[in-house]
């Protein structure tokens, strides 16, 4: 968990949202990662998609399974992480950092606020945990 910062917002289905001026940076969280375990593809979508919020945007590909990866706002997707069509294991080495997905402009800003801060996903990991 020590991954984890404040400055972070998170949904139940494992992805992060970060504040970056007016926009978006999203990802898959730590906890995902590891669970995945070796990452080895990952499908984002194109440039200039408009999603919804708990839409599909991508496919991460493991050595173990395959998992939807979904909006945690909705938005206009302004910037794809290429490097990850060549290296998808920078998500596993740091899903908080290089391992980022997708860049939106948010068109709904109050969906920020429905998001769980850190206390809030710290409590769906442990519900998950005891539940394994």
């Amino acid at each position: 968990m020590s991954h984890h910062t404040t400055d972070l917002r998170y949904q139940e289905t494992h992805e992060w949202a970060r504040r970056e001026d007016n926009d978006i940076v999203v990802g898959i969280t730590d906890y995902a990662q590891s669970t995945l375990s070796d990452i080895v593809y990952v499908e984002l979508p194109e440039v200039g998609a408009t999603l919804a919020k708990g839409e599909q945007f991508a496919v991460v590909e493991s050595v173990k399974a395959a998992a939807d990866v979904y909006m945690p706002m909705s938005g206009k997707v302004i910037a794809v992480n290429k490097e990850l069509e060549d290296t998808p294991e920078l998500i596993n080495q740091d899903a908080f950092g290089k391992g980022w997905m997708i860049r939106i402009s948010p068109t709904n800003m109050a969906e920020w606020d429905e998001l769980l801060d850190l206390d809030g996903y710290q409590k769906v990991l442990e519900e998950e945990e005891a539940a394994h």
